[in-house]
């Protein structure tokens, strides 16, 4: 602590200072949860709003349930509140003219307003050009659907849309083939593969996490507000074995350790960080076996995602054994308890909703009525936003309202 000290003291010596306030743009209240970005390093405000930091070229400043900006000077700082509504495109989906046309339609018609797009794919492929040669290497580059991502993005923030980086983390086959050391195995020594015949690397190696944190700064830079890590756990399945005991302090330790990294490596950046976490998380005291726990996850990221599709809750939830029936309360029930464990914000989480037809119970179409109780349910709790999924990228402004 001695040492932090100096340093902060000699730098503030050295370079100068750099002090404001940070204020809500619409009620002109102070922020009380704010972040300070200066010289790669973040601070937090005082119960008043305050701040004094080294001083830097431009500094960086976010809030849960704000936009992010970069100032230039000191003294009063205002902040927009932001609650991004958005749907999820696939890389695919993103770069067919006639998919992008649909969701700009609805983001001009609806009250949608973010998007949530693949950059690092489920089968491992980087879907723009990553100037780590390790993605080549391993073959992750052989469908380039982004010829220019800064380009694309930039697009869209001229249109005021806000944009989160999905990122598949630790179910990547192309590195755990290129790396065999780094790939779950079976107890029996066999490679780990899932239901779809993909492989995953072992959370708990940290000298692979640095490839899939070179694609999070990647995506930082071409200028993502947000990055998310998806599929930021271990499988859920029986008998594999990791480098260290499959316990659940192990797993859950190194899923926060991971998390932790990436907040530090990220932070220049001024990024807001978020997780997806499984549905269940929310009512299971322990780690699901997959490393996730939301009071540990919680601590490193500024967005929560809990995947609370209906149809993905086979055992129901107390009092509500038929999930697809009850959707508000599936939401509702889980955004609580979830808020129960990390005992911060609501506006810490934003969820994943149903937008795709049921495959678990009655086969029911996810239309207006129960995207439109997934939503309330959302909003009721005071979540910062939801996100709408489905994996065909097909939507329509049911259960949508406009702004």
């Amino acid at each position: 602590m001695i040492k932090i000290i100096f340093f902060f003291l000699l730098n503030t010596f050295m370079f100068g200072s750099i002090s404001g306030t940070v204020y809500d743009k619409q009620s002109n209240k102070i922020i009380q949860n704010a972040i300070i970005i200066s010289q790669g390093k973040e601070y937090k405000v005082n119960r008043n709003g305050n701040f004094t930091v080294p001083n830097d070229k431009s500094i960086g400043v976010r809030a849960i349930g704000y936009e992010r900006k970069f100032y230039t000077s000191s003294g009063k700082i205002f902040l927009s509140p932001l609650i991004p509504k958005a749907l999820y495109l696939s890389s695919f989906g993103a770069t067919n003219l006639q998919i992008m046309k649909n969701a700009k339609e609805l983001m001009k018609n609806t009250e949608i307003n973010s998007l949530v797009i693949d950059v690092k794919m489920d089968r491992g492929q980087v879907a723009f050009v990553s100037s780590n040669p390790m993605a080549k290497n391993i073959g992750a580059q052989e469908l380039i659907l982004f010829k220019n991502l800064p380009n694309f993005i930039r697009e869209l923030k001229k249109e005021g849309i806000y944009t989160i980086a999905r990122i598949v983390t630790f179910k990547d086959t192309p590195l755990a083939t290129a790396y065999p050391q780094w790939s779950i195995k079976t107890t029996k020594g066999e490679f780990f593969k899932d239901k779809e015949g993909l492989r995953w690397i072992d959370p708990s190696i940290k000298e692979s996490w640095s490839y899939v944190l070179s694609i999070a700064k990647e995506s930082a830079k071409c200028g993502f507000d947000e990055i998310q890590f998806d599929y930021v756990r271990f499988p859920d399945r029986k008998g594999i074995e990791f480098s260290v005991k499959n316990t659940s302090t192990e797993r859950i330790k190194a899923i926060s350790d991971f998390l932790e990294t990436a907040r530090k490596e990220l932070t220049p950046y001024n990024v807001f960080i978020s997780a997806d976490i499984f549905g269940y998380v929310s009512w299971d005291d322990g780690d699901l076996e997959i490393g996730q726990k939301i009071e540990n996850i919680s601590k490193h990221v500024d967005y929560l995602s809990p995947m609370l599709y209906p149809s993905g809750f086979h055992m129901g939830i107390p009092g509500h054994r038929n999930p697809v029936v009850s959707n508000y309360e599936i939401i509702k029930q889980s955004l609580d308890r979830s808020l129960q464990k990390s005992k911060g914000s609501p506006l810490a989480y934003r969820p994943w909703l149903q937008a795709f037809r049921d495959y678990a119970f009655d086969k029911r179409i996810y239309g207006e009525k129960e995207i439109r109780a997934q939503i309330k349910a959302s909003e009721d709790f005071g979540s910062a936003g939801w996100i709408l999924w489905n994996p065909r990228n097909v939507y329509t402004s049911a259960g949508l309202t406009k702004e």
